[in-house]
Parts: structure tokens; sequence; C-alpha cells
């Protein structure tokens, strides 16, 4: 095997040894790999994680009792269900939440083009073994966001911090393994860099979660140090940005607006009453690592098929340089316009949220305004995912799109100029092009004569233009008559024109999920144009702050109402009290219970009976009539003994 060739196997193998490949890695031409396969990282986190999630479902309580808590009484209210992070409108922890996802980017790509296999099953039960590794990838990643969701903050940042830091000690160890690979098959300088760049964003992210948790679990020492009472952390129903919006829709505008800049004005108008939920910051940062990363593995392989052609090309003379130019031209241009398009949709997110606050659905479509509700929560949860496969098939689109048109501009602009001379190649381009310069000729000269001739003249020397009426009419009539001829010839270039414009413009469009891609009327055709209508008015009815500032009122009041109500019972509040443990306070409400019947034997015969326990009723009754004829005699006795005394 030639020795370029032998690099070339050699640098493929090393990009997948993070795949599907689950056989033991052995001696690969001559040099020997030590990096572990994913499979088998995630089989092995596989029991620790479902222990940490266990553990934390056995801390959470649940609010609904259940019949196995009356037979188990140390199990009563436990194993209650753990939240790894809410999408809905959560404002805790919205960059830890980012890195925790950014972490599984490397995950999220094998998943991607469907490198993570778990078993050797037939063709029609693929699908399956995909949806069975994209699970057990959320079963191994959970305890990130468990471990940053929970209430109890030492715990879980101890324990995120003991997970977190396995992980990010086999990355790095890969990550060494590959760099070993790299010096033993020499590779160049540029694919090294490739390889880095596939590693260093997992290994950032894991490296801010252990900081993360390890603040986490400095703080919660410290406090218990200080002998502090710890509270318990829980998001407020009413954020205060807010309250600050619905205070600022109380106040008279100002009669002069402050004048913007141009960024501002063209970019981004910051607005402190206003912050992205988890779920547009995790997207986000996910969206962008994964195109980096899904940017840096088309590198490595593109770099390999470029090396080789120019390799096989080196003896035939073609020029391959054209080639290898627009392809990295072209791959920046198409990265800036995804970065771009990712940086719009959160900018687009706060314009349709913020104008549905007050009450404007213009931009929305009249089908999309009473949306079914079960749709509208599915697309919710649908989004995060929807967006993140659209930026990188966006991305791919747009690139191959560019790439096919940078080719052709080369091969049939630049390439003849520089071998026939720009004179020769203006003349054959005039001979080629003249009939569509004549069709564009013909539509300017249509609008300028009906501009000169056939229009009437100004009714004020301050119009713009020319009023909607006719001037000449048989003349005009004339001129219809004729250019019918010309039109229908010049229709059939249009449509191409149509065609082609129609198709850059959804080209340039497929990553922007907020903006449909078919024409009006044609919106439910449009997955992701759905997803994102469904997501904003969910997040519109769920977030509303005027609506959120309403119900924390009513919820104050009622709070403060209840108080007053209960001002005059404290000295029975003990019933209802709820500290201490569960048998404890079961055994205050049977001590109560217990004293009160024995001061009161009547109320016996008026508690809720039983049909099993019919002797225990028969013996309660009979101790009831006993306890009510001795104590009518006792008043008998005394009566009798007040009245010999008087």
């Amino acid at each position: 095997m030639d020795p370029d060739d032998k690099t070339i196997c050699m640098f493929v193998h090393l990009i997948l040894n993070q795949s599907s490949s689950t056989e033991p890695r052995n001696e690969q031409k001559g040099n020997e790999t030590c990096a572990v396969p994913q499979e088998y990282i995630l089989h092995a986190c596989l029991l620790p994680s479902v222990c940490i999630v266990l553990l934390f479902s056995f801390l959470e309580r649940r609010r609904k009792p259940h019949c196995c808590g009356q037979r188990f009484p140390y199990l009563r209210d436990r194993f209650g269900i753990v939240v790894p992070l809410d999408f809905t409108f959560s404002l805790r922890n919205r960059w830890s939440y980012a890195f925790a996802i950014g972490a599984t980017a490397h995950q999220m790509i094998h998943l991607f083009f469907h490198d993570i296999k778990l078993m050797e099953v037939p063709r029609w039960l693929e699908a399956w073994v995909y949806l069975m590794a994209a699970f057990e990838v959320g079963v191994d990643f959970l305890p990130f966001f468990v471990c940053l969701s929970t209430t109890r903050r030492g715990l879980g940042g101890a324990l995120g911090l003991l997970y977190t830091l396995i992980w990010l000690i086999v990355q790095v160890w890969n990550f060494h393994c590959d760099h070993k690979l790299c010096n033993a098959s020499q590779f160049s300088t540029r694919q090294y860099c490739y390889v880095w760049s596939m590693w260093w964003s997992t290994i950032l992210c894991l490296g801010c979660l252990l900081g993360r948790f390890a603040f986490m679990l400095a703080k919660s020492i410290y406090i218990c140090l200080q002998k502090r009472n710890k509270q318990l952390e829980e998001d407020n129903i009413l954020q205060p940005h807010q309250f600050k919006y619905v205070q600022r829709l109380f106040r008279q505008l100002p009669e002069r607006s402050l004048e913007k800049t141009w960024f501002q004005r063209k970019v981004y108008d910051w607005d402190p009453y206003f912050k992205f939920p988890n779920r547009m910051i995790a997207t986000t940062v996910m969206s962008v690592i994964g195109l980096y990363v899904f940017i840096s593995y088309e590198q490595v392989f593109t770099s390999l098929i470029i090396a080789e052609i120019q390799s096989i090309s080196s003896g035939t003379g073609l020029q391959t340089s054209y080639f290898a130019t627009t392809w990295y031209v072209t791959t920046a241009l198409a990265a800036l316009s995804s970065v771009a398009h990712i940086g719009h949709v959160l900018i687009c997110y706060k314009k349709h949220v913020k104008r549905l606050w007050a009450g404007n659905k213009s931009f929305v479509p009249e089908k999309y305004h009473t949306l079914n509700s079960s749709v509208s929560v599915a697309a919710l949860a649908r989004y995060p995912g929807c967006q993140i496969a659209y930026t990188m098939w966006g991305y791919l689109i747009v690139h191959m799109g560019l790439f096919v048109f940078g080719i052709i501009t080369v091969y049939v602009v630049i390439y003849p100029i520089e071998m026939c001379g720009f004179i020769i190649w203006l003349r054959l381009a005039l001979l080629l092009m003249s009939g569509f310069i004549i069709m564009l000729v013909l539509v300017g000269v249509q609008v300028v004569l009906v501009r000169v001739f056939f229009l009437q003249d100004r009714l004020s020397p301050e119009d713009p233009q020319k009023p909607l009426a006719l001037n000449n009419r048989k003349a005009f009539h004339n001129f219809n008559y004729f250019f019918f001829f010309y039109n229908v010839i010049l229709g059939l270039g249009s449509c191409v024109l149509r065609l082609l414009a129609s198709a850059y413009v959804s080209l340039l469009l497929v990553s922007r999920i907020n903006r449909t891609i078919m024409p009006k009327g044609y919106e439910l055709f449009d997955i992701g144009y759905r997803t994102w209508i469904g997501m904003i008015m969910t997040d519109h009815y769920h977030n509303n702050p005027v609506l959120i500032c309403f119900c924390h009122l009513l919820l104050k009041r009622t709070l403060e109402r209840q108080t007053a109500v209960q001002g005059g019972r404290q000295a029975y509040s003990r019933l209802n009290s709820s500290s201490g443990s569960p048998l404890e306070v079961r055994f205050r409400a049977r001590w109560l219970l217990l004293y009160t019947l024995l001061r009161n034997p009547q109320l016996i015969l008026l508690r809720k009976r039983e049909k099993r326990n019919n002797k225990q009723e028969q013996l309660a009754v009979v101790w009831v009539t006993m306890q009510t004829q001795q104590a009518d005699a006792a008043a008998v006795v005394q009566s009798t003994d007040c009245s010999l005394l008087l």
C-alpha cells in the first residue's frame, strides 16, 4: 500500500473510532489505538446513571399519597418524579443547562449519522435500534440535569462532580489516544487541528459543568458550616423582570422617545425586562456546538478527499486548486450564514413573543389563531430537536448549493478568463446571454413606455409618481396587442427566473424555522413553521407577564384570607401540622384522637364505621353505654347529695 493511502486509511479510522464499531480496538496498520469505544462508555455509565436517578427519586416526595404508602410507612410519599430540566418557563441555571446539553454534542452527532448501533438486527428493525440508542444516551446524560435541578444542592453537587469527572477523564483519555495515533500516522498539521477542534468543545462543556458542581458543593458546605437554615431553592411564580415589565405598562410613555443607535435599529435592541427561557438558551448553544462539530467532521473527510483528488490529478494536469479554494470559501460562507440564522431566530423569538404579549397576532396566519392545545404543547417539546436538526441540515444544503454555484462560476467565468482573456470571454458571454439580456431590456422598456406615454400627468408637483389613470387609450390598446406576442415568449424566461429565485430563497431559509418556505395558504405543509408557531403560542399562554402577575396577586390575596380565617384557630393548628416525620405526625394525630374520645365517649357513636370491625364496634358501643350510665348515676348521686345538704 502507498504511504499516502496508508495515512488516509489511518485518519479515517481515527475519525470513526467513536462510532459504531463494537469490536475491541486492536492493532490497525501497524499502530494500536487505546481509545475507549463510545458503546462501552455508554453501557458502563448506564448503571451509575440509573442509581443516581433512583436516589434522587427516593428523596423526592410525591404530593399525592399512594396505597403503597399505607403498607410501607418508610416509603410514604417516596420515589417522586425527578425533573431533569424545565423547558416551559424556568429561568434557573440557564447557562449550566446549556453546557450540560453541549456536553452531549458528540453523542448527538453520532446519533445524527446513525453511528451508534447497539446490536445487529435486520434492516427493517434498525429504526427501533436507533431509538433505543437515543434513549440510552438520554439516560446516560440524565444525572447532569438531575444534579443541576435538584433542591438538595449539596448532594447534587457531590454526585454531579463525581459523574462529570468520570466523563471528563474518559474524554481526555480518548483525545490523548487520538493524539498518539496522529503522531504515529504522521498526519499533517491541518488534519491534527481538525482532530483537536472536534474534541475541545466537549471537554470545555464538561469542564464548565465540573466548575458549576464544585461551586454548588462548596456553597452547600459553607452554608452548613455557618449553621444557616438552608431554604429550598424553588422557582418563584413571579420573576423580577416580569414584575418590572408590568410596572412599565402602567407608566406613561415619554412624549419624545430616546434615539436608538445603529446597532439597536439594525441588529439587536436589548430589553432589560425580557429574558430568554432555558429552552432557547440551551437550543442556541447546542445548535452552535453541533454546527461546529458537524463542520469539523465535514472538513476532516473533505481534506482527505481533496488530498486524494490532488494526488490522482497531479499526473493528468487537471486544475484542482479551484476545487479546494471554492470548497473552503463556501464552507466559510455557509457557516457564517448558519450562525447568523441562529442569532436571528433568537431575535425573531423575542419580537414575536412581545407582539403576542401586546395582543398582536397579525404575523401569525389566520389558521393558527386558534390552535389545538395538544398540538401546541407537542410543538413546545419538539422545537429544540427540530431547531438543532434544521440548523445542521440547513448548513449542509446551503453549503452544497453554494459549492455548486461556486464551481459553475469558477469554470464558466474565472477559468475561461485565465485561459482565453477577458475580451474573448466577454464576447462569448454576450453571445450566449443575448436572449436573456433582450428579455430584461424588453421588460424595462414596457415599464418606461407606460410611464412616459400611457399615464396621466401628476395631480400635484409634490406627488411621488403619476396617478393610476390611463392616457392615450387607443395607442395603449395597440401597444398591448403587439406586446402580447412578445410577452408569451418572455413568460418562458420569467418562469425559469421565478423557479430559480424561489429555489434560492427556500435554500437559504431551510434552517430558518421561524419563517415558512411555503407560499401563503400552504403553511400547514411546513412542519417546521408549525412547530415554531405552536411553541411561541404555548410560551405566550404560560409566560405572559401580565397573566403571571395576575395569578400571583390572586394567590397572595388567597393566602392572606386563609391566614386571617385561621388566626382564631391556632389551638387546633397542631392537628394539621406537617412538621416532623410522617410517623410522628401520625402518632400525634392518633393520640389527640384517643384523648378526645376518652373525654367525650358519645363521639364514638358518631364516628365512621367499617364493616369488617363488627366485634370492635359492639365492644365500643357497650363501653360507651356503660360510661354513659356511670356518668348518669354519678350525676344522680351528686344531685341527691346536694338536695340533702340543702
